[in-house]
């Protein structure tokens, strides 16, 4: 047994920082910075990275991968991103963005970033809920789900339906790229590394905008135990959120 574990031992990729996480227990964040890391490792952009963070949960990429990172203002990281490509279009250059920021304040900024087909990616972390600030309702969240802006559930006639930004980002003409993808176990694990390494081609490659969205869990705001969010990602989140891609360069 000590000779399958010594081979089968887990490595961090090259530019993880190899730190103990601040999340809370059973939040995916660290998932999909992992995931991240591997891509940009495994394309060799480790040393031509720039990574633009806004505001939320999803600003701490900066702590644990090790890359040139610039903090945006709230939503306006697409709008960062365009600027940093355009003055450096030798560098790989991507955001990283929850739902609260990218859908609600920054939507804008998304999409008039993506119907530019701006030479960008973008990596969105959706979970369904404004983490950092205290659990408020987001462009994202689900019908009768309950927060603390909304206490008594979202209501479709006051508050309208949850965005699916996958789609939306879709339908511009300047996107290259744009798929959903989910991180609630390891099935779905591998098909979100796939897509993020497509999303990060489209780029490297010229083709365009690269979009990928992942369903996250959000334990703490969802008051659920690390087990019941899971299974909220795979029997909630998904049929409304349905996994695939949705445009494609290739």
């Amino acid at each position: 047994m000590a000779e399958v574990l010594e081979k089968e031992a887990f490595v961090l990729p090259e530019n993880i920082v190899d730190r103990g996480s601040h999340y809370c227990p059973g939040c995916h964040h660290g998932i999909a910075h992992r995931l991240v890391a591997e891509c940009l490792s495994e394309l060799g952009l480790v040393d031509e990275t720039i990574c633009v963070s806004s505001i939320g949960c999803s600003v701490f990429i900066y702590n644990y991968i090790d890359m040139d990172t610039i903090e945006a203002p709230h939503g306006r990281a697409p709008a960062v991103v365009t600027g940093v490509k355009r003055a450096r279009p030798d560098k790989f250059v991507f955001s990283y963005q929850g739902d609260g920021d990218l859908a609600s304040i920054g939507l804008a900024e998304s999409v008039h970033c993506a119907n530019r087909g701006e030479k960008v990616s973008i990596v969105f972390v959706n979970n369904t809920v404004y983490g950092m600030t205290g659990g408020q309702m987001a462009p994202t969240t689900m019908i009768g789900q309950k927060t603390t802006t909304c206490p008594g559930g979202r209501c479709e006639d006051r508050e309208g339906s949850p965005m699916k930004m996958a789609e939306l980002m879709a339908s511009l003409g300047g996107t290259a790229f744009s798929a959903r993808v989910a991180t609630n176990n390891m099935k779905n694990i591998v098909s979100a590394k796939r897509a993020i390494m497509k999303a990060f081609r489209c780029q490297t490659e010229g083709h365009g905008f690269g979009f990928v969205e992942l369903l996250s869990a959000c334990p703490t705001n969802w008051r659920m135990t690390p087990v019941a969010a899971n299974e909220r990602v795979e029997k909630e989140m998904i049929p409304y959120f349905p996994l695939g891609t949705y445009k494609d360069f290739e």
